[in-house]
């Protein structure tokens, strides 16, 4: 297949333009190459995907839609997949014009592109922060996710609710996955899982928000990837489907885990707790197992233990 993937140089995008590669399909590339963290980064990801005779990039930014639809018209790809976006919690509230830009106009440019290109399936990525801070868990994708306490989720419910528009209009077959906090090798350095292992590597300290009890649904990369994979073979008609490893880690189990690996102590300076943040993750998976065959494989202490490994050989 010939499937186009939007934020093809960040973590998540790399990693699944990758494994499309891998299996033989022929991938194009688009990403902006913003700064939001270390563009070198980006670029290291690139390298990677370089390495394919199958894969080609163009740098254009998904909000640009004359650009974007040169790309459509060049390459006629039967499949998207969209991964680009602004990402984070926390700086969506100190800028969330840039997080609609990206997240809503973006998504709603692609959406009206491959609409008139025809293709065969839209897969889109959204959030486990669109659930927000309801106390019923497992999170289940019945539940109502209309009260989102961050920009960042409510540009990611804003998307999910174009693509229904989509589906419903033109019959466009659109599956929308919410990741649940997603790490392993190549992850973005400022997520905690990166922040935490470098800081600890480094006798630096880190930053630990609210007593520790706090609760996120980590899951491994190649785990997101599969079922990334999964959903755009199965073309399903309209679906909204949780990604995520059902088995909540404490954020002092987290730290905890960290300092074994490295075999340094953290050095902790506790902090309130953010706005925006929420109490716990907790995806319920049953419908990614019975519609995508999706199974997380990746224990926490495992998948932490290769991003270690990663972080020795690529970034300490």
């Amino acid at each position: 297949m010939k499937i186009l993937v939007t934020g093809a140089a960040g973590f998540i995008g790399s990693h699944v333009a990758e494994a499309l590669l891998k299996r033989g399909d022929a991938v194009i590339g688009v990403d902006c190459i913003n700064d939001y963290y270390d563009v070198k980064f980006k670029k290291e990801n690139l390298g990677i995907l370089n390495k394919y005779p199958c894969f080609v990039f163009y740098k254009a930014d998904i909000c640009d839609f004359k650009a974007m639809k040169k790309v459509f018209d060049k390459e006629n790809p039967e499949k998207v997949v969209h991964l680009a976006a602004r990402a984070g919690v926390r700086p969506s509230i100190d800028n969330p014009f840039i997080y609609e830009e990206t997240n809503v106009k973006g998504t709603l440019n692609l959406l009206e592109l491959a609409k008139e290109a025809k293709v065969k399936s839209f897969v889109s990525a959204s959030s486990s922060s669109v659930y927000g801070n309801q106390k019923k868990i497992p999170f289940s994708e019945k539940d109502n996710v209309d009260h989102p306490i961050s920009p960042y989720a409510a540009t990611k419910k804003a998307g999910e609710l174009l693509c229904h528009t989509y589906h419903h209009l033109y019959g466009m077959k659109i599956t929308c996955l919410r990741f649940f906090t997603v790490y392993g090798p190549r992850g973005r350095p400022d997520m905690a899982p990166y922040m935490f292992v470098n800081n600890v590597s480094k006798g630096a300290p880190i930053k630990k928000f609210g007593d520790g009890k706090s609760r996120r649904d980590y899951t491994f990369i190649t785990d997101i990837t599969e079922g990334v994979l999964a959903a755009a073979d199965r073309e399903l008609e309209f679906e909204i489907i949780n990604l995520g490893n059902n088995k909540p880690v404490s954020l002092n189990e987290f730290i905890a885990i960290v300092e074994k690996l490295v075999g340094k102590k953290a050095a902790a300076n506790e902090m309130p707790m953010q706005p925006g943040d929420v109490d716990i993750t907790y995806a319920d998976i049953s419908k990614a197992k019975k519609l995508l065959g999706y199974y997380p494989k990746t224990r926490f202490e495992e998948g932490m233990k290769q991003f270690v490994e990663w972080y020795k050989k690529n970034r300490f």
